[in-house]
């Protein structure tokens, strides 16, 4: 296993900004990246994703700060930092006439790299793609060009992988089966991976940490439970066993049936509910509690409600 400790930050950020005209795509932006880890960034559309994205692979220039990769400025275009990272863009690239195992062989060519069978044969197996090596690209459908993207940015074994909304428009057992793979590679590679996506379940149960960002600013970033926690709060679903005298309660949502809903903070526990609410405990026939999630504190955070 590779000692994370040992090594420099995969990615970071100083005060990133980026202007075009008199649209500002980033303000300030700072952020640093642990080695093997899966970190999120997430935010609306237009909210400055795709763009950080863009210089973190030397495709958008900054207007000012400092992007670096493994220590390393991007802007000096080092060649042995580009055969660090892995990008998969989030718009679908057209290779023309040639297949899919030739253009992977190409690229290996591209770092510098003699082609490997093995290792395109084993990438290919695991994306479901090895049926379709000689298919022409063009020949491929929506998700199987997103599989063979991500095949072509892990082909040269990049210790960061960059992907932009990887899984946009695939269906859910294509979405699962490329999580179950980038997983495998986080742990068994350690490829730190920088995951930009709308799905924030995925988010949720794929990312140690995330970032939330909202026109071109960092508003939040963190441990994923732990600001789900800070932004949050727990839904209790209360149903008595008798319809009671209907009156405002503390945390009262609203009431329905013989239910009572409510909503508290998370470091408050369910028996302090019932007794500020005076609900004797024989009362209750059924309570349900949800959990904050990681969309409820993204939605606090672009409300302004956090």
């Amino acid at each position: 296993m590779t000692n994370h400790q040992d090594m420099p930050y995969p990615l970071e950020t100083e005060q990133l900004s980026k202007v075009y005209d008199n649209f500002h795509a980033l303000k300030q932006v700072s952020l640093r990246m642990e080695s093997g880890e899966i970190f999120g960034l997430l935010g609306p559309n237009g909210a400055g994703k795709t763009t950080l994205i863009g210089v973190l692979s030397n495709l958008v220039r900054p207007t000012s700060g400092k992007a670096k990769i493994f220590g390393s400025d991007v802007s000096l275009e080092l060649k042995a930092q580009k055969k660090l990272v892995g990008l998969v863009p989030q718009e679908l690239v057209n290779h023309g006439f040639f297949s899919v195992e030739e253009v992977l062989s190409y690229v290996m060519g591209y770092y510098g790299l003699k082609p490997d069978r093995n290792r395109i044969y084993y990438l290919l197996e695991k994306l479901g793609l090895i049926e379709h090596k000689k298919k022409k690209i063009l020949q491929l459908s929506g998700g199987m060009k997103r599989r063979f993207l991500i095949a072509k940015a892990l082909v040269h074994e990049p210790k960061l992988l960059l992907l932009d909304e990887p899984t946009a428009g695939v269906d859910i057992e294509l979405r699962n089966t490329l999580w179950d793979f980038v997983r495998e590679i986080n742990k068994t590679e350690g490829v730190s991976v920088l995951l930009t996506t709308h799905y924030l379940e995925e988010a949720e149960n794929l990312c140690k940490r995330v970032a939330i960002i909202d026109k071109g600013e960092l508003k939040e970033i963190g441990p994923t439970k732990d600001l789900v926690k800070k932004l949050t709060q727990r839904r209790v679903e209360v149903t008595l066993r008798k319809a009671p005298e209907k009156r405002e309660r503390p945390h009262f949502v609203e009431f329905v049936d013989n239910k009572y809903i409510f909503t508290i903070p998370n470091n408050m526990t369910v028996g302090e509910l019932l007794q500020q609410c005076k609900i004797p405990i024989e009362d209750v026939l059924d309570l349900q509690i949800r959990e904050g999630r990681l969309e409820d504190a993204f939605l606090a955070v672009l409300s302004g409600k956090e």
